[in-house]
């Protein structure tokens, strides 16, 4: 198993605003109904239906809320570094490289 990604969900209700710090890139993806996001740094407001996703940059400071009688949650999708996909493709490379030399037994 390998991880594709790191994911954080919360749930929004009526009547509540939700502050929130993005610390990494990241992309929140809304579900169940939709939401009302402001951004710092951004001088428009976005409201996502459902399915919907914006991307996050690092250190800017989001706050949620929901249509009065509402209820939603988003997941903030935190996807692993390209550099770490490169070496985990080096390493795939080498396992096979690896095994070949070795007449396909693997070191367990």
């Amino acid at each position: 198993m390998r991880e594709i990604s790191s994911s954080i969900r919360f749930e929004v209700r009526a009547g509540e605003t939700v502050p929130l710090r993005v610390t990494a890139s990241t992309r929140l993806s809304v579900h169940g109904g939709a939401i009302w996001v402001t951004r710092s740094d951004d001088v428009n407001d976005y409201w996502l239906e459902p399915g919907k996703t914006l991307r996050l940059r690092r250190g800017e400071r989001l706050w949620l809320s929901v249509e009065r009688g509402a209820q939603a949650y988003v997941v903030f999708y935190v996807p692993k570094r390209p550099d770490e996909r490169a070496i985990n493709w080096f390493a795939r490379v080498g396992e096979r490289l690896g095994a070949r030399l070795r007449g396909g037994w693997r070191t367990v």
